[in-house]
Order: C-alpha cells, then structure tokens, then sequence
C-alpha cells in the first residue's frame, strides 16, 4: 500500500517535520515489521533524517545550502529556480526507514524532514510500507 501525506510549506526554503504522518501511515498499514520508504516526486524538494529536537540544526542546514547553492550565481536553468535543482539533488528524493513492531525506528532525536526549495507550495509525500517476509 501506498499513501500520500500532504505536505503545504509556507517559504521559499523550509525543513518541515512530517514524522507524525509517515508513522501514521506506517500504523494504517498494520505491518509489524518491515521497510518504509518515503518517497518526494517533485524536482525542487527533497527529503531527509536528521535532529529534530533543536530547530536550529534545520536553520543551519538551510543557511549552509543557501550558502553553498545561491538562489542568483548565473544558472543556466530559465525558470529562476536552478538553485531549487540542486538543492534537491543534494538532499535527495528518498530515505529508507526500518519498521518494528509498527514503529520507525529513529534514532532518540531523529525526525523525518521534507525540504522545500521553492516554496511557498502544497506538495505530496508517498510513503510505501513493504512487510518483512517470513
């Protein structure tokens, strides 16, 4: 099964915790054990783990991409959003989560963030739970 999580960012560039609906999704499945992939189909987001307990490491990721990748360095790309592309690219357009008992299995501080890179917009989140065989 495959559900969709909606996701609405609200800035050019944002990270956005959307553990509570993949877990939930996950705990519709109704699998124990397994694999959980989640999933971002656009070119201009991506998606990622990291610490969710401070707000800061999220603000200092986006600083250092922004840094990294300026939204104006003279891109080829025509649609003023190049730096979107790349960002994306950097952060990729998936993780994959181990699922026991029903639960993802993070790390104590560890949340799932989806990274807006050329927002404001709504986007949508797959996430695929495939169950342990046996």
């Amino acid at each position: 099964m495959t559900a969709t999580v909606s996701v609405t960012t609200r800035s050019r560039t944002q990270m956005q915790d959307i553990t509570g609906p993949v877990q939930q999704a996950v705990s519709e499945t109704g699998v124990g054990d397994g694999l959980c992939v989640v999933y971002v189909p656009h070119t201009t987001s991506g998606i990622t783990i990291n610490e969710g307990a401070d707000p800061a490491v999220c603000t200092d990721i986006i600083a250092k991409l922004n840094q990294l990748v300026p939204a104006n360095d003279g891109y080829g790309h025509m649609e003023g959003n190049a730096d979107s592309h790349i960002k994306s690219s950097l952060m990729g357009s998936s993780v994959t989560i181990l699922v026991e008992n029903g639960r993802l299995v993070l790390g104590t501080w560890q949340k799932v963030f989806f990274c807006e890179f050329d927002g404001p917009r709504s986007r949508k989140v797959y996430v695929k739970v495939v169950a342990e065989r046996g």
